[in-house]
């Protein structure tokens, strides 16, 4: 890709998100960077603009202001601990496809990132529930007209230093990153990582539409 990546990312009041943001703000490759939360992320930046939406199930009142980006790094999820199938099936599947149809409309030469989960199932046929909608969201988003659309799917994400919103389990494990990386190298990677990955695949695509943890830091390598 030629021209600079203007992106729209979900999610940045989240730990992916903030992460993936702070890596398009300091990039290069990225001009622009459109964020779309709930609430205010905090964050300024001569790059950043930020909407404030509370319905992501229903873009219409902003749908003009999403025209003129290339690609979307989707972050934005919940836990299933505690839902019902048809709760989280709304929340994750149901949200994330309107989310992309709408930019798919919008934007036809976009490259869509959606964040998914290590063990998500693409048969949409197995025992466990957030794997099968986790797979059909991946799914219905590829079947999307979007130029190139990817499921990234980590596992332990190591946080990046100095960014604020890191889940408790994470900054318990960061001492175990090392080791994990070591002995199971598929199953690891760095939130700095994830972020790069985003923007190598939005420049120059990927032979894999699902990204595991290896094929992340072969791709962060590509922009670093």
């Amino acid at each position: 890709m030629s021209v600079k990546i203007r992106a729209i990312i979900t999610g940045v009041t989240g730990m992916v998100g903030e992460g993936v943001m702070h890596e398009c703000l300091e990039s290069q490759e990225v001009e622009a960077v459109l964020v779309i939360n709930r609430k205010p992320c905090g964050v300024s930046h001569p790059k950043l603009k930020e909407i404030i939406h509370t319905d992501f199930f229903d873009f219409s009142a902003i749908e003009s202001l999403l025209s003129g980006y290339n690609a979307c790094f989707f972050c934005l999820g919940v836990s299933s601990i505690g839902m019902k199938e048809p709760e989280y099936f709304k929340k994750t599947h149901t949200l994330t496809l309107h989310v992309a149809g709408t930019l798919s409309k919008l934007n036809p030469d976009m490259t869509f990132c959606y964040v998914s989960g290590a063990g998500t199932d693409s048969t949409e046929k197995g025992k466990s529930m957030w794997a099968r909608v986790k797979g059909k969201t991946e799914n219905d988003i590829f079947a999307l007209p979007f130029k190139q659309s990817f499921a990234f799917r980590p596992g332990y994400i190591h946080p990046t230093k100095g960014l604020k919103r890191v889940h408790n389990f994470y900054r318990y494990m960061t001492w175990m990153y090392p080791v994990l990386l070591k002995l199971f190298p598929n199953t690891v990677s760095t939130l700095k990582e994830l972020g790069l990955a985003m923007i190598a695949v939005t420049k120059s695509g990927y032979k894999k539409k699902i990204i595991d943890p290896n094929d992340i830091r072969i791709l962060a390598q590509q922009v670093r």
